[in-house]
């Protein structure tokens, strides 16, 4: 195992801040029995501040067993610059970290970023999560924002796991057992019923240990209807982050609460793919980019630290905030792979947090720890559940075929999938489809060769396929001019994609040039667009098949959603299973596509 990574410290000098007497809020956490004070001089008057561990992670999407291929590994940098990769992530390997890192942290604090469900692998996805919410009551979760994808199902099922009770369509899927939901708040400051204008969930909370607290208030990126079925945010409206931090800000501090942390689930991209990069090391790369960069410095000061989500990435930096002072930006990457450890210095007499003295680092979970066993437990009571269907074969690779795990524009794995929603939507009474698209972030996992399951290698199960393709959407197919597939394609890489390109995975037969020394739009020589090596005729129609969220105009793709003449058929998923059936044996298994169908300039 690697070496612990260095906290990361928020600055040198100590900050003064206004005193303020606490008062208890209407939600506050229980007080722990026999709970220790752990002053820390420094400076100070003996016993006049505490530390407060704040364990943290973020997009955990279901992901409870091991993450199989690449999304279950991270890379760690040695001091020589070198580089490794490690196996990581597992709740049975979580649970034990956690609790690990608490032992002796009698102030201690655990909350998360959002997106701890949805695009769930089969084991959660099948039972609507109940599972997750099941393992975090147990990992004593204390506090989440909602991600965008906890409202893949809408609002009402968001309100069935903060406040349990059984699928109203699914029922209850243990005899006996009613879902108790969530022990722990989701947050949802920036989410507001449209009639209403009031706030879904909680906006805040407030945790308590003798006499400190802290207030957490969350949020999900504003942009949350844009990558969400236009059914799961029906009726709501999204506000912008930094404006409804700062009100909630001042609704705590007159409640006396002058220690705040802000649960965002939005984030940023690091200059380095290590989880332990030194974020704030002058001359190689300063920290991250990105939106969370404008939401850090532009929070009000007195937010004392920003856990965020949403990239998947990992970092532990420091951004200054608008009075120019340092401020803790953290993120845990994904899928449980990683958790962070900040240390918060809270002063007794001004109820507020020494900033200057904030330390923070990621932690890898590593697989090289026992496994806890009351998670262990629960994964075999559900995969027991589960087996029926998530074992069944569907198909065979002949290799690892990456999907996630691709850091390429083209991934093998879109490929096959776009493949394979042509193969099913080209016949005339299926759609006729001439072209399929798919967007990348719906591909939410790898096809791994050598799977952790006991089906044998290169067998592609149900479960497998489900974990690539969660979210069970329907395929449509619709009629695009040649002018609107060209313009659909440009909305990748400019617009609200410019600074975070999203390219769209293109079946075979379909081909362009992507030069990325260009600014835009221009990106896309649009002479090099080709149908089977015939240039598209802006004039002409096209069938194009896609899931309905594209066809939707979701993920910023306005063009794509004016096609006409919906044909809607089979789901993803369904016309996935189909394809490999039908194109693949144990003796003439798939091979990974050659991904060349987009021609990159960089």
């Amino acid at each position: 195992m690697s070496a612990t990574p260095k906290k990361n410290r928020a600055g040198r000098r100590i900050l003064a801040t206004a005193a303020g007497l606490a008062t208890v809020g209407a939600m506050v956490a229980a007080l722990p029995a026999g709970a220790d004070d752990r002053g820390k001089p420094a400076g100070h008057h003996p016993g006049r501040t505490v530390d407060v561990q704040l364990l943290s992670f973020n997009d955990l999407h279901g992901n409870l067993e091991p993450p199989a291929g690449s999304s279950g590994e991270v890379v760690h940098q040695h001091a020589d610059g070198t580089t490794e990769k490690i196996k990581a992530g597992g709740v049975e390997y979580l649970a034990t970290h956690l609790r690990t890192a608490r032992q002796g942290n009698p102030y201690s604090v655990t909350a998360a970023a959002g997106d701890m469900i949805g695009a769930s692998p089969l084991m959660s996805g099948l039972f609507h999560d109940e599972p997750t919410i099941e393992a975090l009551n147990k990992l004593k979760l204390d506090v989440s924002s909602v991600g965008n994808h906890e409202f893949d199902e809408g609002a009402k099922e968001l309100a069935r796991m903060q406040n349990g009770g059984c699928h109203p369509t699914g029922g209850c899927y243990e005899e006996g057992k009613t879902f108790p939901g969530a022990n722990f708040p989701y947050l949802a400051a920036n989410v507001t019923n449209e009639k209403t204008g009031k706030p879904i969930l909680d906006p805040y909370f407030i945790w308590e240990r003798k006499g400190v607290k802290i207030g957490f208030i969350g949020v999900t990126l504003e942009g949350t209807p844009n990558i969400v079925t236009a059914e799961g945010v029906k009726g709501l409206k999204f506000g912008d982050e930094v404006e409804t931090i700062d009100k909630y800000t001042k609704v705590l501090e007159r409640k006396g609460v002058k220690s705040i942390v802000a649960l965002i689930h939005e984030g940023g991209a690091p200059a380095s793919s290590s989880y332990n990069y030194n974020c704030d090391s002058p001359g190689a790369g300063d920290g991250i980019s990105g939106p969370v960069v404008d939401i850090a410095k532009k929070l009000n000061p007195q937010v004392d630290a920003l856990v965020t989500g949403h990239t998947h990435q990992a970092y532990v930096c420091t951004v200054p905030d608008p009075s120019g002072k340092p401020r803790m930006v953290t993120s845990a990457s994904s899928y449980g792979k990683l958790y962070t450890d900040t240390t918060l210095t809270y002063d007794r007499r001004t109820k507020d947090i020494v900033r200057t003295s904030v330390e923070s680092a990621n932690h890898v979970v590593s697989r090289d720890v026992p496994k806890a066993a009351d998670m262990t437990s629960l994964i075999e009571r559900w995969n027991t559940l589960a087996a029926p269907i998530a074992n069944r074969p569907q198909g065979y690779i002949s290799a690892d075929i990456n999907g996630r795990g691709s850091t390429d524009y083209e991934k093998p794995l879109g490929d096959l999938i776009t493949d394979a929603q042509l193969a099913g939507l080209a016949p005339a009474d299926k759609g006729g489809a001439q072209i399929a698209l798919m967007n990348p972030g719906g591909i939410r996992s790898d096809l791994v060769y050598k799977a952790s399951g006991a089906e044998g290698d290169g067998v592609v199960t149900y479960g497998e396929a489900f974990t690539v393709q969660p979210f069970t959407n329907m395929m449509n197919v619709v009629d695009l001019t040649g002018a609107q597939l060209i313009a659909g394609l440009q909305q990748q890489v400019s617009g609200s994609n410019e600074a975070s390109p999203k390219i769209l995975q293109v079946s075979k037969g379909f081909t362009y040039t992507l030069d990325m020394t260009r600014t835009g739009a221009a990106r896309v020589v649009v002479d090099s667009v080709k149908l089977n090596g015939e240039p598209i005729d802006p004039a002409k129609s096209y069938r194009v098949a896609m899931n309905e969220f594209l066809a939707g105009g979701g993920d910023g793709f306005p063009a794509l959603a004016q096609g006409k003449n919906k044909l809607v058929g089979a789901s993803d998923l369904d016309v996935f299973n189909a394809y490999l059936a039908a194109n693949s044996s144990a003796s003439a298994p798939i091979a990974p596509p050659k991904a060349d169908r987009i021609t990159v300039v960089k």
